[in-house]
């Protein structure tokens, strides 16, 4: 499947996805990896879908390294950084993607829920890193399995992305970590995959710890009445 956005990696729609009885509403939510590559044609694109505000979760110095291409678009950027080390912190720690993704829930909570209340206030939003596959797809993925979208359907729309990211973009930053972390295991996970055992397991990780993945964040601010407009956003 192709982009939504010409020249945007991995920007996609999480609407249509079942949840009980109904299912997410379309044209309200959307995710991808970083807007720098955005040409004409993905501007025109992104006007179209009408977007009033974008949550980008990556730090300074990834905003300073690939500035978003969002010229004329009438939106706002709500900034939440979620990594609280570097990423390159990661492959020098040699961390698997489940014990980054326990990091990131533990050390990143409030933020999580400040990007969580940028959906609530204002939609259609997109919530966007550099790739869009960990920091955004695990907010989003707390952000849907909260609002009711049926667990399965949240793992499978996370676990998508791998599929999204382009081969040649996978091989040059592969090779780029093992230049610098020879001997690092879990390279090719952290940089190229979304299996959804990981999830999963982050999901089942809430569920044991907060009684849900509302209740982590509900456990960290969150309040039930801003839990009750995000299902009215998100699912129709």
């Amino acid at each position: 499947m192709s982009s939504l956005v010409s020249g945007a990696t991995n920007f996609r729609d999480v609407g249509g996805l079942p949840a009980g009885a109904g299912r997410s509403r379309p044209g309200v939510l959307y995710r991808s990896g970083n807007l720098v590559h955005v040409d004409d044609d993905g501007l025109r694109a992104m006007d179209d879908l009408g977007l009033r505000r974008i949550i980008d979760l990556r730090d300074d110095a990834e905003v300073h390294y690939a500035p978003s291409r969002i010229d004329g678009l009438d939106l706002e950027v709500q900034r939440v950084p979620l990594f609280l080390g570097s990423v390159e912190s990661f492959f020098e720690r040699d961390v698997s993607l489940g014990e980054l993704y326990a990091e990131l829930v533990e050390g990143s909570a409030a933020r999580i829920v400040e990007a969580v209340r940028g959906i609530i206030d204002t939609q259609p939003v997109l919530i966007h890193c550099t790739v869009g596959k960990d920091r955004t797809g695990v907010t989003v993925a707390i952000a849907l399995a909260a609002a009711g979208v049926d667990r399965d359907a949240v793992i499978d729309d996370y676990a998508r992305t791998e599929g999204l990211l382009p081969a040649e973009r996978n091989r040059q930053v592969l090779a780029g970590i093992r230049a610098l972390h020879p001997e690092n295991r879990h390279a090719e996970e952290l940089a190229t995959r979304s299996p959804a055992p990981v999830m999963r397991g982050l999901l089942e990780r809430l569920d044991t710890e907060y009684g849900s993945p509302a209740g982590f964040l509900l456990s960290h601010g969150l309040t039930d009445a801003e839990l009750d407009r995000l299902r009215a956003a998100l699912i129709e």
